[in-house]
């Protein structure tokens, strides 16, 4: 139907949930892991985008998660974390921040261009004559209107100001 002006349709619902009830979903798995999940949202928008920029950026999320796990694993402390546990945490919350922040602007742009139309001109249909072989009648032919003719009072405006030009000439001759 696309050929004859109409709109296109817009893609149908990804399978598994709206996107928004899946961004909802990612980003509290990865806050409630305290970033030890925060490459499961990249997975996904890695997966669903295709793109070689985003397996890097999953690439590189889940070695920061890997770094903060070995970094609190090593920790010497008992009770409390020492360098390098807090170093490991920090890790951990740093890439949670920047992780869900990428996801949300990625996947959002991704489903927002998704839905933009594959054109934006609209085309009217073609005239019913053209489905039956018939030509097209041409479009009627709009004239433009005669430019009004001057106004007559113009000319008595005109000539009201000359004679208020000469009385004020008087009145400062006369003084």
């Amino acid at each position: 139907m696309s050929g004859h002006g109409y709109a296109p349709q817009q893609p149908p619902p990804p399978a598994g949930g709206s996107p928004v009830t899946l961004r909802v979903m990612f980003v509290v798995l990865a806050v409630v892991t305290c970033g030890l999940l925060a490459w499961a949202p990249l997975l996904r928008l890695a997966i669903v985008t295709r793109k070689a920029y985003d397996w890097v950026v999953f690439a590189v999320v889940t070695a920061l998660d890997v770094t903060g796990l070995v970094l609190i694993g090593v920790d010497p402390g008992e009770e409390e974390f020492q360098g390098p546990g807090n170093a490991g945490m920090i890790v951990l919350l740093c890439t949670l921040m920047a992780a869900v922040a990428y996801y949300l602007f990625a996947d959002i742009r991704h489903f927002s261009r998704l839905r933009q139309p594959a054109f934006t001109a609209y085309a009217p249909p073609p005239a019913p004559s053209a489905y039956y072989g018939y030509p097209a009648a041409p479009p009627p032919v709009q004239e433009t209107p005669p430019a009004p003719p001057a106004p007559v009072r113009i000319h008595q405006v005109r000539a009201e100001l000359d004679e208020l030009s000469d009385y004020l000439r008087k009145q400062q001759g006369g003084n």
